[in-house]
């Protein structure tokens, strides 16, 4: 399961503070819960994150599931990579990606 932080929503953008979660490393990986929706966010350098659309393209399950860098529909197993590409079935849609911002310890997701 993967962790869940919130995401604080102001204007077209999820800012969520790194410091004390999972992304303050390379790698990490969260669900991320605000009023604009949930996504995945996984840091994936010193600088850089990818956020995607945490709701699976097959049948609309929110993806909680990681194995590695793989994020995992629990509802039929589709598996995606970190940029939200398609890596196993059902699903055959990728999920979409947001462009991200870090600045002074906070990532920004642009909706």
């Amino acid at each position: 399961m993967l962790p869940v932080v919130a995401g604080q929503f102001s204007g077209s953008r999820v800012q969520i503070p790194v410091g004390g979660s999972p992304l303050a490393d390379v790698g990490g990986a969260v669900l991320v819960q605000s009023v604009a929706g949930v996504f995945l966010l996984a840091r994936t350098s010193a600088s850089s994150f990818s956020a995607v659309d945490a709701i699976c393209s097959h049948e609309s399950c929110t993806i909680t599931g990681t194995s590695g860098d793989i994020y995992v529909c629990p509802c039929h197993g589709s598996r995606y990579n970190r940029s939200g590409k398609v890596m196993a079935g059902p699903a055959t849609a990728s999920l979409r990606q947001f462009p991200t911002t870090f600045t002074d310890g906070t990532v920004t997701i642009a909706l």
